[in-house]
């Protein structure tokens, strides 16, 4: 594969999306009471947590996987519809399905698995419609 025809501001912009998608989706609007129960956790217990530290690393790792995405949809022939379907397939058939294995293993509730799993649906899905649009 030739890495040349990636894009690379699309891959940047694909990750800042997912990143506030994690922003968002993790908030008290939507689902951070929800989690933070499923887990059995409280907002006290995140206190200690550098969020310097967790913020910047875990964009690190949104910029690989969206790299990685381009990557899978690093053709001519896919656009807006096929990235963004080709997302929901990574997010939904691989990762959700990944994080329900490990919960299960893990004894975690079916709500988190709802929660993590719905997470990154979503953003695969959108960093695919993002980096299938802007070629």
């Amino acid at each position: 594969m030739d890495m040349s025809t990636l894009n690379i501001w699309a891959v940047l912009v694909a990750a800042i999306a997912g990143h506030l998608i994690g922003a968002v989706w993790y908030s008290p609007m939507l689902f951070s009471n929800a989690w933070m129960d499923s887990l059995g956790k409280r907002e006290d217990d995140f206190k200690k947590v550098n969020m310097g530290v967790l913020l910047s690393t875990t964009f690190v790792f949104m910029l690989i996987m969206a790299f990685c995405l381009a990557m899978f949809l690093n053709s001519p022939e896919i656009g807006m519809t096929e990235g963004a379907f080709y997302g929901f397939l990574t997010g939904f058939g691989w990762i959700f399905f990944v994080i329900a294995t490990n919960s299960m293993f893990e004894q975690r509730p079916f709500k988190y698995t709802l929660i993590s799993g719905a997470h990154w649906t979503v953003v695969f899905t959108v960093m695919g419609l993002i980096l299938g649009y802007w070629k």
